[in-house]
């Protein structure tokens, strides 16, 4: 089992969901950046459960501790090793399902590979495992904002209440406001109504988040196979529930004709501009200095309050019925997951641009 993204800046992620806790190893930071302790628990704020009527209630503060490569608040160089405790764990919610295997679930595919499975919560499998990238991603923003870059990721749709106003368009200072994570008041108020009345229903909905990455200096991205929009999308599509990954144009751009869709280019005093930005920032899988855009789709929470149709471990039919304390639809938790992903490419790239010049 892989546990380590990255190939400079690294992360490499333990723990499981009802185990003692989880937590993460970077490597590859550079020595001298200052890690601010109260960023990283904002961080860690903006992802825990427990947040409003719309997320989980299990109620974890996600207070981290930092066991290894920080001294004085700088970072040294070697290995920085972070950890999370879990002190809200029900495992007995899920004992229920100890040999069963539960719909769009991990359940029957980790058996399948690994022989054995931890069920409590899906174990490893668990989105809970994301505390740990976004612990590691604050530290990865850090980095960045010595370097002038910015990500700000906000939910662009719930369900089909969709946020029509593109990015330019919205304060990214607003995104917080409210409980779904909408910088525009008039669509996270219908947001948060659909997300409730589902709830009520005791079934899930699915979403997008939408990210900008502002700043991002041109050359990151390494052709062939390591194209930044695709070292992008390998890491969206590693976050839990994650169905779809588009940037810049997306499926939008095949409506377009080639006149339209090509950025012209012109000059900005020193700096070389793009009229348009359909490419979305990024040109022959290298960044170009726009404004680097992309979607991410989230599908329904799978753990839904109702009974269904599902087989155990013998291959018996049986019914699965939903129990414990799960999301109605998971992209307000989300937002930070996907800003620490896009921080942690970036970061990475960053350092390995600066590593490919004489």
């Amino acid at each position: 089992m892989r546990n380590t993204f990255g190939n400079i800046f690294t992360i490499t992620t333990f723990g499981e969901s009802h185990g003692r806790g989880l937590g993460v190893i970077i490597d590859g930071c550079p020595a001298g950046v200052k890690i601010n302790e109260d960023f990283i628990r904002m961080e860690l704020q903006r992802r825990k459960p427990g947040q409003s009527k719309i997320t989980t209630q299990r109620k974890e503060e996600d207070n981290f501790e930092i066991l290894s490569g920080v001294f004085e608040g700088l970072s040294t160089g070697t290995p920085i090793a972070m950890v999370i405790y879990n002190t809200d764990q029900k495992s007995k919610d899920y004992s229920h399902i100890a040999d069963k295997f539960r719909p769009s679930h991990a359940d029957y595919t980790y058996h399948e590979k690994f022989g054995v499975r931890d069920y409590r919560g899906g174990g490893r499998s668990s989105a809970r495992e994301t505390a740990a990238r976004v612990a590691a991603g604050a530290v990865a923003k850090l980095l960045l904002a010595s370097y002038g870059v910015a990500i700000n990721a906000y939910v662009s749709q719930a369900g089909a209440v969709k946020l029509e106003k593109p990015y330019q368009e919205l304060d990214f200072n607003l995104t917080e406001s409210n409980i779904v994570r909408c910088p525009d008041a008039d669509t996270a108020d219908k947001m948060i109504e659909l997300i409730d009345q589902v709830r009520k229903e005791r079934d899930t909905i699915g979403g997008v988040v939408s990210c900008v990455a502002k700043g991002v200096p041109v050359g990151l991205g390494e052709p062939v196979f390591d194209r930044l929009h695709a070292v992008l999308g390998h890491a969206m599509l590693s976050i839990n529930a994650v169905k779809g990954f588009e940037f810049g144009s997306g499926f939008e751009g095949v409506t377009m004709k080639g006149s339209q869709h090509n950025d012209a280019f012109y000059t900005e005093g020193d700096k070389v501009r793009t009229r348009t930005n359909h490419s979305g920032g990024i040109q022959g899988g290298i960044s170009n200095g726009e404004d680097i855009y992309f979607k991410v789709a989230f599908k329904p929470v799978a753990t839904i309050m109702q009974d269904q149709e599902s087989v155990n471990a013998q291959g018996e039919k049986t019914t699965v019925s939903g129990k414990g304390r799960h999301d109605p639809c998971v992209v307000p938790r989300a937002v930070p997951i996907v800003e620490a992903m896009c921080a942690l490419v970036l970061a990475d790239h960053l350092l390995l641009n600066r590593s490919s010049k004489i």
